[in-house]
């Protein structure tokens, strides 16, 4: 018992005589003791209806739905993940099984409310649901469906995603081939989203495309690594810098550095989520115009920065989760206006069927906390010209307003389709920003431009701060940029320090978060290779320049991959850019590696970007197998089918592949590829799988969990019998379930922190 806890009964009078909990008396001491410290919070804030009342941004005669649907609680959404075959098998268990048992059951005489797909999502892979914790307790039915949600949870194979936050990756449109950056990406729920649409081709190991993930927060960026450390993606960098002035990076195109630009941009800022009521009950409370008026110049230099980045060509997203106009139409009219044509809104109208929208707002008026409003800069008095500023006032030349096209903004009312409020605008890059037109004006800048190399001025000088005019400069802070000068040249001494890409050499980035590891890339003549790739027969194609570990001393534990491309931005910004993860583990050094013929042991994490490049040690297995290596902690090989024991017979100790193919002959067979990890013992075969990934593909096969036994690390199912086997020698036992093949903790990392995206 805690101290708090202690305390609590210690201040609690004595109960009198024949006095039990359940009398009035024990009623009364219960919420005296416990209810006392939690007020209900009443959702009423008479500032906030007369400012939306006042700004009209509620269809006539939908106000009091608008208000009746911001106290109901919102709806728990969930989004399917993973890679279309994988996630295409869940739907289908999901609809076939779990929700035909919900269709007709009854819990306190009401009938359960079975959860209906989104309406707008592509491919049903998104669902919404009323059921509350408290039905979930009453009916073993509902217990079995929560437990499932939790698990593939768990596993990443279903997100919490609120159904708004879903909207913006989906209207980037983005190609497997796309270079994208997501500015303010935790805690990682859109992120995964943006790797899924990479990876859309299953057969294509390292998609053209990357996402670098950024936020700002240290602590945050870690809770992302653990997001998208679940889709196992070579493809995806987390990076840790103010949004606002987010270094440039370049690139070495045909020997030549070249300053890279995105073709998708996620601009999800930082905002007063004003649009999140119905889950985060303090903003009844807490709301006033002053967050609005606060946040307002931070997001225009996030998304000015963003704008900055983007190629020509490419689309850029803005989203907030306030309907406030000052954080919205505001931030996009400011934009629109310093871009001078550069940037126009897309009507994107017509690109997700069936979701329910009003168009962006062309006039408002700014309010005060205290409730003075103002319809024009020139109104506001001296005093007030720090707190409002003449960007969050809409454009008073009617024509300059009316090409702008605001009302091509998205904004979802939480009435409409029963969820939270959003704005979303879609920005399209038709030329260089006008600033980085403008030639350099300083010897020092010339000098840094020199150094780059550049291709033509209109395209080398994008995004360069330094050459923008000094308003200008005041809205797009460069601190990414001000090290540009000086950190050309460790750039070029780091590239030659063999592959060491090591954390970025400024005092001032190293004085909070942790310290990462260096990524250091395997060099071609390093003798570790020659083994694992014998031991594999891997295909010549294999790209080994990009396996990498993150030690420059002792013996390499871990080897890790990424994309060629990725390995292009590592090599060439390591002195600039704070990075916190990037790449997948694909094999682990074995405890007694060198009593075989390898010491390097395939990874599950990565064996789905590993496998195409494999041509030795494969053992194609049936579902039945597949069953049997799953509940069974080390399975003889008799216990396999005839043709998977008479592949896995003659083959040396040391790690396998074990493939799984659908059999289109039976329609009950799992649908979709399964790759797994094995180990072949003296006798016995084992499989390398996260318990949760383990309970995953069983519950893809029709068996149902019933328990597990820790200590022997087995899966009790109901088709399981009898009990596992015991390793047979000192060698089978070595590589243990709990042996590094679960994917590596990421330090600071608590998966326990989880949280659900707005």
């Amino acid at each position: 018992m805690g101290r708090r806890a202690r305390g609590r009964r210690f201040q609690q009078p004595p109960q009198p005589e024949g006095e039990e909990d359940g009398s009035d008396g024990g009623r009364k001491r219960c919420q005296a003791g416990w209810e006392g410290g939690y007020p209900e919070i009443i959702k009423e804030n008479k500032l906030f209806e007369h400012y939306y009342q006042e700004l009209k941004i509620v269809p006539e005669g939908e106000w009091d739905q608008f208000m009746d649907s911001l106290r109901e609680p919102l709806p728990a959404t969930l989004r399917i993940t993973g890679y279309k075959s994988h996630a295409k098998e869940i739907l289908h268990c999901l609809k076939n099984k779990y929700f035909k048992e919900l269709e007709d059951l009854e819990v306190d005489g009401q009938k359960v409310e079975v959860p209906q797909p989104l309406s707008w999502y592509p491919e049903e892979l998104a669902w919404h649901t009323n059921l509350s914790r408290k039905i979930l307790r009453k009916s073993p039915l509902l217990a079995k469906f929560h437990q499932f949600l939790v698990s593939e949870t768990e596993s990443g194979n279903i997100s919490r995603q609120e159904a708004v936050s879903m909207i913006p990756p989906l209207l980037l449109n983005v190609e497997p081939h796309h270079k994208i950056l997501d500015m303010c990406a935790a805690p990682g729920s859109k992120t995964t989203q943006l790797i899924e649409m990479l990876h859309a081709d299953m057969s294509v190991p390292f998609p053209e495309g990357f996402v670098i993930a950024n936020d700002v927060d240290n602590k945050r960026c870690y809770l992302l690594v653990h997001q998208a450390k679940r889709l196992s993606s070579p493809c995806i960098m987390v990076v840790n810098h103010d949004a606002s002035s987010i270094p440039r990076l370049t690139v070495d195109v045909d020997g030549r550095k070249e300053i890279l630009f995105y073709d998708r941009i996620l601009c999800d800022v930082p905002c007063s989520g004003d649009g999140t009521m119905r889950k985060n009950i303090d903003v009844w409370k807490k709301w006033t115009t002053l967050n609005s008026l606060q946040l307002h110049g931070l997001q225009l230099r996030i998304a000015t920065r963003g704008a900055e980045q983007l190629a020509e060509g490419g689309r850029m997203v803005y989203s907030t989760c306030s309907l406030n106009p000052v954080e919205d139409e505001a931030v996009i009219g400011a934009l629109l206006e310093k871009s001078e044509g550069a940037l126009e809104l897309a009507d994107v109208s017509a690109e997700l069927p069936g979701l329910k929208w009003m168009p962006g707002v062309s006039q408002w008026k700014v309010m005060t906390r205290d409730g003075q409003w103002f319809a024009d800069w020139h109104e506001v008095p001296q005093g007030r010209h720090t707190q409002i500023r003449p960007t969050m006032f809409p454009p008073k030349d009617l024509e300059k307003l009316q090409a702008m096209h605001l009302e091509r903004c998205l904004r979802i009312l939480p009435h409409h389709q029963n969820t939270g409020g959003f704005f979303v605008a879609v920005l399209v890059k038709k030329a260089p920003m006008p600033w980085n037109k403008r030639q350099p004006k300083s010897v020092v800048q010339s000098k840094s431009a020199e150094a780059r190399e550049p291709r033509a001025s209109s395209v080398a000088t994008e995004g360069n701060p330094s050459e923008q005019s000094e308003a200008e400069s005041q809205m797009v802070a460069g601190a990414g940029d001000s090290e540009a000068a000086h950190s050309t040249e460790n750039t070029e001494s780091n590239e030659k320090k063999d592959g060491v890409c090591g954390p970025p050499p400024s005092k001032k980035m190293k004085l909070f978060g942790f310290k990462e590891d260096p990524f250091v890339f395997i060099p071609e003549d390093d003798p570790l290779f020659p083994p694992i790739e014998k031991f594999y027969a891997l295909d010549p194609s294999f790209p080994r320049m990009n396996l990498l570990t993150r030690t420059t001393e002792g013996k390499k534990r871990q080897l890790y991959m990424v994309s060629k491309e990725l390995r292009n931005v590592l090599l060439n910004n390591s002195e600039k850019m704070k990075v916190i993860n990037t790449g997948i583990k694909v094999w682990c050094r074995n405890n007694s590696g060198e009593e075989f013929d390898c010491a390097f042991r395939l990874a599950q994490e990565g064996i789905y970007t590993l496998y195409p490049f494999i041509n030795s040690r494969i053992v194609t297995v049936s579902m039945e197998d597949v069953k049997t290596l799953l509940t069974q902690e080390n399975p003889f090989f008799r216990k396999l089918s005839s043709e998977a024991y008479s592949q896995v017979k003659d083959l040396a100790k040391g790690s396998v592949v074990l493939k799984y193919e659908p059999d289109s002959a039976n329609p009950d067979a799992l649908r979709c590829p399964i790759v797994l990890c094995g180990w072949r013992g003296k006798a016995s075969i084992r499989t390398f799988v996260p318990k949760n990934e383990r309970l995953h593909y069983l519950r893809m096969m029709g068996l149902e969990v019933l328990g597990e036994k820790k200590k022997e690390g087995v899966v009790l199912t109901s088709e399981s019998t009898g009990s596992p086997e015991p390793p047979e020698d000192e060698e089978d036992a070595q590589p243990t379930a709990q042996d590094p093949c679960v994917p590596d903790s990421v330090p600071g990392c608590d998966p326990a922190a989880a949280e659900p995206s707005r």
